[in-house]
């Protein structure tokens, strides 16, 4: 079974209790599922939440992934990353902010070695790390640079995908005022970031056949602009960008309107959307699969994927965050990396 590199997140966070609820289902289940979670994480932080949890301590130390692969399930197995200081859920701490980033750069060092088949983030706390030091803007950024210090080629440029088996969606522009996403929309983003997504689509999800994966465009303004009447951009960016795209054999559609781009009838004529904002690619995608939805970085030299959510502080440590996310970014991260390591090589 692949292995796959699971880092803690932030401590404070949901993160460790998920990762206690997926093991306890996994070792209750009558078939172990097709993956091995190797965890990133402080042994003593994990078994605080055991206890919180009220069961015993899973975790064992391993030093390798042939080791992790006879512990799991009925055991956690765990790559030891002290932290600075005792964990309190909902309470961040700056001090354990080198731990944090130390999880992600072994788990990332791990996949590219070979070792592990993709990697899966648990949630952080983009402010906590910042006052420890972190100048990445977040995960993605951060995965970016290391691809380039581990893997070299690039510049590598991450896309954001969020994926369920209702929907595949990515936003274009991600955490910007809505004020300034008109002026940040430009063909060369639209036709750079269609690439990326028909690469990933028939590379790690699986639809690398005889005929190109479908894309659908949505516009930016109601009614994809009417003609130019709610708005031009449809006609000087987007409209532009996907003829270049047709010219370069892609299968793409659009711009079109986004209030009739995500009912069911819609999603069966296309296999991802490209929309031109945040909240127009996560409101439908967290309407059809709220707590099952998960985030895929795309044009990495490596899978990774984490859950579509945040550290939830105010619930850590209470019992009632739910797993769901999390485990579907496990499973679909072993399916993506089979896909990969299937897809023929690239001329």
């Amino acid at each position: 079974m692949p292995v796959l590199a699971l880092t803690m997140g932030e401590p404070a966070g949901v993160g460790l209790e998920l990762t206690l609820k997926v093991w306890r289902s996994a070792r209750d289940r009558a078939a172990a599922p097709a993956y091995v979670p190797l965890l990133y994480a402080d042994p003593a932080a994990v078994a605080d939440y055991a206890q919180r949890a009220g069961v015993s301590d899973p975790s064992k130390i391993v030093s390798s992934a042939s080791e992790a692969q006879e512990l799991w399930p009925q055991y956690l197995p765990v790559i030891p990353v002290p932290l600075a200081r005792h964990v309190e859920p909902g309470r961040p701490d700056p001090a354990n902010g080198a731990a944090v980033i130390a999880s992600i750069e072994q788990a990332t060092a791990a996949v590219v070695r070979g070792e592990a088949a993709a990697i899966v983030t648990n949630p952080i706390a983009k402010r906590v790390l910042h006052e420890a030091g972190f100048s990445y803007p977040g995960h993605t950024e951060f995965l970016a640079e290391l691809a380039q210090r581990l893997v070299g080629g690039g510049p590598w440029q991450p896309v954001m995908l969020l994926a369920s088996d209702e929907l595949r969606v990515v936003p274009l522009t991600i955490h910007i005022p809505i004020a300034d996403v008109p002026k940040a929309l430009s063909q060369e983003l639209i036709i750079k970031t269609a690439r990326i997504l028909d690469d990933a689509l028939r590379r790690d999800f699986g639809l690398g056949g005889t005929t190109r994966p479908r894309i659908a465009i949505a516009g930016l303004n109601p009614h994809a602009g009417e003609g130019g009447s709610m708005g031009t951009e449809e006609i000087h960016t987007i409209s532009p960008a996907i003829a270049a795209l047709k010219a370069e054999g892609l299968d793409v559609t659009g711009p079109h309107p986004a209030d009739t781009l995500f009912h069911a009838e819609a999603r069966t004529r296309y296999d991802a959307v490209i929309a031109m904002y945040h909240d127009q690619a996560l409101i439908p995608i967290k309407t059809l699969a709220f707590d099952k939805a998960v985030n895929v970085t795309i044009g990495l030299p490596f899978v990774r994927t984490s859950p579509d959510h945040g550290t939830a502080f105010d619930i850590a440590g209470t019992g009632r965050a739910s797993p769901a996310s999390l485990s579907a970014a496990l499973e679909l991260a072993a399916k993506l990396a089979a896909n990969r390591a299937a897809f023929p090589s690239q001329p």
